[in-house]
């Protein structure tokens, strides 16, 4: 059968009344979003975003569903050199934040923060250039090495930005983040996770992605903090102990659907999740020499060693206290 048969076979089995029930959904999800297309020079841009950073007043900032900086010096030098070299840039995504209480008419960068972040460190001198090919004699140059006239020639590069309206509210904008971002190779799951899935539970995941005797009994690289491993390994750790009965094969869509639950519930009981953990922690630290390394040398921690260790720490806690509920009452049923 020929692709053009196909297709006409395949258009044959869509009725009319399915045609018209698409084009009704279609029309009831769209969104209208206004935006104006901006053009502003580099050293604006790196303006508006350091200005008031330190205070977080700055007119261009990143939001919290963005993740910290996860370029490495090479790739950061690489889109420094497509900006001296006057190639296309890819459009950075910002939104107009209004805010009734306290307007500052504030830019939430939906999509470019590493290339805006790029461009700022490079012009405070924090990044030298590695690992360029086409302009390799800039290699080892800080932006001060420049001469005085390639500075302020780079200074007035222009980068183009797409600037959605206050118009465009929270969910648009994440919305968005998300379509960007959704088959990158540059944002791992848990990033996306972050960007995405936000509510209470996952704000419990980084209280305890940060607790000392984690960080201490499982170390991490900082560049594996930059891309959330720690968070992704809490996550695993209560998914698999809470509900390792529903594990299917595809872990991603597993993990995805246990945190979204748990974030939709508005009572799910914070404290006791935090004391099972921190328990499991307590075992762990008295009772593994090596923590959840695999010995004295060892540095990285496989995924997989963590969740059978820790969840099974965890289940054999639950069981000595399920026991230790036993006896005790029977012991109370005994004396009456």
């Amino acid at each position: 059968m020929s692709a053009k048969s196909k297709a006409t076979n395949s258009k044959s089995l869509i009725t009319n009344e399915q045609k018209e029930a698409a084009e009704a959904e279609i029309r009831e999800k769209q969104k209208p979003v206004d935006y104006d297309t901006k053009e502003y020079p580099v050293e604006v841009i790196v303006q508006k975003y350091m200005e008031g950073i330190e205070d977080d007043t700055n007119e261009l900032f990143i939001p919290d569903y963005q993740r910290e900086i996860a370029w490495d010096e090479k790739r950061q030098s690489k889109f420094i050199e497509s900006v001296l070299l006057g190639l296309a840039i890819p459009y950075i995504f910002v939104a107009d934040i209004y805010d009734k209480e306290n307007d500052l008419g504030r830019l939430e960068i939906v999509d470019g923060t590493q290339r805006i972040r790029s461009l700022y460190k490079f012009s405070n001198n924090e990044l030298t250039l590695v690992g360029l090919e086409k302009l390799k004699k800039l290699n080892n140059f800080t932006f001060a090495d420049l001469p005085l006239a390639r500075q302020r020639r780079f200074n007035r590069s222009t980068i183009r930005m797409i600037q959605l309206t206050e118009k465009a509210d929270d969910e648009v904008r994440r919305d968005m983040f998300e379509r960007i971002n959704t088959g990158s190779v540059v944002l791992n799951d848990m990033e996306k996770r972050r960007g995405i899935q936000r509510g209470p539970f996952l704000d419990l995941i980084n209280k305890l992605s940060e607790n000392c005797k984690f960080t201490e009994l499982c170390p991490f690289s900082e560049a594996l903090i930059r891309r959330r491993e720690p968070q992704e390994f809490v996550l695993r750790f209560f998914a698999y102990l809470n509900n390792y009965r529903n594990f299917e094969l595809q872990v991603n869509l597993f993990l995805n659907d246990y945190l979204e639950a748990h974030n939709k519930e508005d009572n799910f009981d914070r404290n006791k999740m935090q004391a099972e953990f921190e328990s499991m922690l307590d075992f762990a630290e008295k009772n593994l020499p090596y923590g959840f390394r695999k010995g004295e040398n060892s540095i990285k921690i496989p995924r997989i060693r963590f969740e059978a260790i820790s969840v099974g720490i965890a289940l054999a806690l639950r069981k000595k206290k399920k026991s230790q509920t036993k006896v005790n009452g029977m012991a109370k049923f005994t004396r009456i």
